[in-house]
């Protein structure tokens, strides 16, 4: 009998915990979210840099209206103090002037987004930090009411290179923290999370991100340097409204993560972005279907972030088919390879990340993208009816809080408008079908594709259909 309590005890801590009672982890969640920025967005055009926009506080503070008008959710690149550049080596968090602009700036662009309905994700960086001037030495981090920090030597992992490297000064010192709990970054010190003042330092940042800077969910960088309790513990003092964990990492280890987070947090599905580039770019259709390498095969798609690409996997090269044709947007091929997987995730489970390139080269096919997502409103945990694919072709059928959506993808697709659905979206090697009367207030909406006329004004996306015009959810606005 004991035995048998044993096995029921271990198989119900498997069990992700559910609904209200994950933190960062909204429940059947319609958001959209934009990426906005991505690999040295923050310079002046020239060459590659910010090719697709320049994305300081400043620039988008004049895009806020069309960021409103088509997202929920808005992920900010690192806002603090750093070494240079994106701002993933941070030297002082509590000073949030950076390459993207001044602290006021960034909080006048806060307070834009919100005014818009929108929420915004601090990028969080507590596995490593940037020195003061010598191995092992930091500037304090004055964050108000939550406390003033001094990290020090003792708070460097063990392992770190200021311990380990012959070209420090530092090496063999027995002045150091515990072992570390993840994976050591390279480029700067290793924090110890294991030392509670640690956990208070980077409890105190958490909270003074949403409390005084106004931030209202996460984005936490490189999380397999550190145990997946210490997020959760983190997250559990500052309760975001959503956490994002980049865990760069196959399905398996993802899911040991959730379960070191007690399932406090989604995570970005490498692995269906490297099955959509598979199965878009590499031809190989199948591989779009429900499988067990995704979260979606997982019955976890509540705790996915999907995405296409984003700063580091637009930058490199190395995966072959798994790129999503390289930077060059302006390339036709690349283009509908971009909208087809933009298709894919907007149509399907999870929440959909959008990366800012992609978006500002095409807005105008996004836009209808996201919105016939909201008016269908598909959400994180919706159920895709259906799926099939042929030589070339995919199709799935999903459920929404307001109807359903059907998407084809590929060369092959079946190009018939399905009895009951209304063709909404059509473009290179895509098809989007919206049921009948979904979100629609006129129904001369649902006339032909070529009877209408898509036009962007001031950010948001409108249809001419003669002397009528809707906006995106098939609203009459004149």
């Amino acid at each position: 009998m004991k035995k048998t309590i044993s096995l029921l005890i271990s198989m119900l801590c498997l069990i992700p915990v559910t609904r209200a009672e994950n933190i960062g982890v909204p429940s059947e969640c319609e958001d959209v979210m934009l990426q906005a920025f991505y690999w040295n967005s923050y310079m002046s055009p020239s060459g590659n840099n910010s090719k697709y926009g320049r994305t300081k506080w400043i620039d988008l503070l004049k895009d806020t209206a069309a960021i409103s008008a088509n997202f929920d959710l808005v992920w900010l690149p690192p806002s603090a103090q750093s070494t240079g550049g994106v701002g993933y080596y941070h030297t002082c968090l509590s000073k949030q002037d950076s390459d993207w602009g001044t602290k006021a700036k960034l909080q006048e662009l806060i307070s834009a987004l919100h005014k818009g309905n929108v929420k915004v994700l601090g990028d969080i960086v507590i596995n490593h930090r940037g020195n003061k001037s010598s191995w092992v030495d930091f500037y304090s981090d004055n964050f108000g009411n939550y406390g003033t920090y001094q990290l020090k030597q003792e708070h460097i992992c063990a392992g770190d290179e200021a311990f380990t490297s012959s070209s420090s000064s530092y090496k063999g010192s027995t002045t150091h923290g515990a072992a570390d709990t993840g994976t050591n970054d390279g480029g700067c010190r290793d924090l110890d999370h294991t030392s509670e003042y640690v956990q208070n330092w980077a409890k105190a940042y958490v909270q003074w991100m949403i409390d005084v800077m106004k931030y209202d969910g996460f984005r936490y960088d490189m999380t397999l340097g550190y145990h997946g309790r210490y997020l959760s513990m983190y997250n559990e003092v500052s309760n975001p409204y959503l956490s994002v964990s980049e865990l760069w990492e196959g399905i398996d280890r993802q899911k040991q993560h959730l379960r070191e987070t007690n399932y406090n947090t989604m995570i970005f599905d490498f692995q269906l972005k490297y099955e959509m580039a598979k199965g878009i770019v590499g031809g190989s259709y199948g591989k779009l279907k429900k499988n067990s390498n995704s979260f979606r095969g997982q019955g976890l798609e509540k705790y996915a972030v999907t995405f296409i690409d984003n700063h580091d996997t637009f930058e490199r090269d190395e995966y072959g088919s798994q790129q999503f044709g390289g930077k060059d947007l302006s390339n036709p091929t690349t283009k509908a390879q971009i909208l087809q997987a933009n298709a894919y995730i907007l149509m399907l489970p999870g929440v959909p990340c959008v990366f800012y390139p992609h978006w500002a080269s095409y807005k105008t096919e996004i836009n209808e993208l996201i919105a016939i997502r909201k008016r269908a409103g598909i959400h994180s945990e919706s159920e895709v009816l259906s799926e099939a694919t042929s030589l070339y072709s995919y199709e799935a059928k999903v459920q929404g809080h307001r109807g359903q959506v059907i998407v084809r993808l590929g060369k092959n697709r079946d190009m018939t408008t399905p009895d009951g659905f209304t063709l909404a979206a059509d473009g290179d090697h895509y098809s989007v079908y919206l049921e009948e009367g979904t979100g629609i207030e006129q129904p001369n909406l649902d006339a032909s594709l070529k009877e209408r006329e898509k036009f962007i004004e001031n950010g948001k996306l409108y249809i001419r259909l003669g002397e009528q015009v809707f906006d995106a959810m098939g609203r009459l606005v004149k």
